[in-house]
């Protein structure tokens, strides 16, 4: 039997509007779900239901209000800011859709951080970093300069090879084929692959539904966890 690199146990969530007199809204119920190593389970549901929420809790962005999230054997929902930020390092990395950077420093730079955050020598660092904005057609030219000064679409791609440079042991992917040419999108599906293969756990939101019959495994219904669905 295949341990889970990923497991979320009767997870619920609720958020406090304090411009609204401090009412208590529940926007999550009992999720509960696990992921195994080499496998893609992408969130399904409709808008609103909670995918982001529930990407977020995961990556220790929101606090989940019970139950728990086990990530490397790390309860993600009642660990330490420290031991997140170590998760983080080493065992979760995280795609989003946009990219948040130093100013100024290099493309190549911030593509290799992650390596370099875990002890990577510098030299193989950099050329993984170069290897993939390759590959993601980001022109040499370019991986001296800021990627703030880029176009939305190659910080995407810039943002993707940072996501992908360490080999993290479970990933979470925010819609990581969004806005993509056809060249590109299978440039990312090939680096999700990939990462199945070497046994990365995966969690994804794919709006791309022919991205996610391609690279997930199964399909969790958030909607299934929103208390209006279970009532």
């Amino acid at each position: 039997m295949t341990t889970a690199m990923i497991e979320v146990r009767e997870v619920s969530k609720a958020f406090t509007l304090h411009n609204q007199g401090g009412a208590t809204i529940e926007v999550m119920r009992g999720a509960s779900f696990c992921v195994a190593p080499g496998e893609c389970v992408a969130l399904t549901g409709t808008s609103g239901a909670g995918k982001s929420t529930l990407m977020r809790m995961i990556y220790g962005n929101y606090l989940a209000a019970s139950g728990q999230i086990i990530v490397g054997g790390v309860d993600v929902a009642r660990a330490e800011p420290r031991e997140i930020l170590a998760l983080r390092r080493r065992t979760l990395g995280y795609v989003s859709q946009f990219l948040r950077v130093v100013p100024r420093v290099p493309t190549i730079e911030v593509v290799a951080e992650p390596l370099l955050a875990v002890g990577t020598p510098r030299e193989a660092a950099l050329a993984r970093a170069g290897d993939l904005l390759a590959r993601l057609n980001i022109p040499e030219t370019l991986w001296t300069l800021s990627p703030t000064t880029f176009s939305g679409g190659e910080q995407q791609r810039v943002n993707i090879a940072r996501g992908f440079a360490h080999a993290y042991p479970a990933m979470l992917l925010d819609e990581p084929t969004a806005s993509l040419d056809a060249g590109n999108r299978a440039t990312v599906l090939a680096l999700i692959e990939e990462a199945k293969a070497r046994g990365a756990a995966i969690v994804g939101i794919f709006h791309d539904e022919a991205a996610r019959a391609r690279v997930a495994d199964r399909e969790i219904d958030v909607s299934a966890f929103t208390p209006q669905a279970a009532a």
